[in-house]
């Protein structure tokens, strides 16, 4: 187990450093000049040299990279260009709404795709399964924006319940917070809770098709209890990996879903930052969603040998 976790660890570390050189080439080679885009056409020369050296712009690609990632492993993410205030509380003050809108997207679309997928797998070929087909393909074909107004449209406007937008804070309290985080939650977990019970459908059969159900089937089992002892732990692989992948996309790719809802999140800040080409917020802010996604799919890896004690055993080989 340690020689796995160790070959883990240094994957992750690896690709945070193939990460942060391709996040930074990327930002370098979109063309035009900052300084001359935030003071505008009728700026002299000097005022744009000016502040081109006020940014640390005029140093070396080598020097601006080195400092850009020493001072991001000091938690210095830099001055953003727009606000005048540090990256860091740019993030912070973000970060608070897009974390707990990801976390409980995914908890909904879990507690929505588990239940889902075992039914339909438990009953294939019947007219539940059929039902739970239909309802998963309508769900991924219907796009989380509009699902979204519709919702607004339904709770919002004609029922009173949710509003229609915007976010009052934690300090308000906790329930309004979640109040004000749940109708885009419900928009962003419909889709993935569909995604999820197909996978989880699917593996599930694939599972209960093996042998060693079939065995434990033979030895007087019944289906109920071979599914819940022996088949739902093996058909968690493919669903873990769905699980990360899906919690790495609500907190970075819900940019719709928050100008929607006209939430203050992460997807927000980094597209308004990409229209003020205040790249250091740009380029911060990416390669702390990169670095979520890496840690995410570090953890699904952990989950993984907890699940398969099979890869622990090729770890120790």
């Amino acid at each position: 187990m340690a020689r796995y976790l160790l070959t883990r660890l240094l994957s992750l570390g690896l690709s945070l450093v193939a990460a942060s050189l391709v996040i930074f080439a990327v930002i370098e080679v979109i063309p035009g000049d900052p300084a001359s885009y935030m003071l505008g056409l009728n700026a002299t020369p000097e005022a744009v040299a000016a502040l081109r050296d006020e940014l640390g712009l005029d140093g070396s690609l080598l020097s601006r990279y080195l400092g850009w990632v020493a001072g991001m492993v000091q938690g210095d993410f830099g001055q953003s260009y727009t606000y005048r205030v540090p990256v860091a509380e740019l993030i912070g003050d973000r970060v608070v709404v897009s974390l707990p809108l990801a976390l409980l997207a995914l908890a909904l679309s879990t507690a929505i795709a588990f239940p889902v997928g075992i039914v339909a797998a438990a009953r294939r070929g019947r007219a539940a399964d059929y039902a739970v087909m239909g309802a998963t393909q309508l769900g991924i074909a219907v796009p989380n924006f509009w699902f979204a107004m519709l919702l607004v449209l339904v709770f919002a406007v004609r029922l009173h319940w949710f509003s229609a937008g915007g976010f009052p804070g934690w300090e308000a309290g906790v329930l309004a917070g979640l109040k004000a985080l749940t109708l885009p939650a419900v928009a962003l977990a419909l889709p993935q809770a569909s995604i999820l019970a197909r996978v989880m459908r699917s593996s599930l059969i694939e599972t209960l098709g093996q042998d060693y159900i079939r065995t434990a089937r033979a030895k007087g089992l019944s289906r109920r209890l071979a599914t819940r002892r022996h088949a739902l732990r093996n058909a968690m692989i493919p669903v873990l990996t769905i699980i990360g992948l899906q919690f790495s996309f609500l907190l970075a790719g819900a940019i719709i879903i928050e100008n929607v809802f006209f939430l203050p999140g992460l997807g927000r800040l980094i597209f308004q930052a990409i229209t003020q080409r205040d790249l250091v917020v740009v380029e911060s802010v990416v390669m702390l969603l990169v670095f979520a996604v890496i840690v995410v799919n570090f953890a699904v890896d952990l989950a993984y040998a907890a699940v398969d004690p099979r890869l622990r055993r090729g770890g120790r080989r």
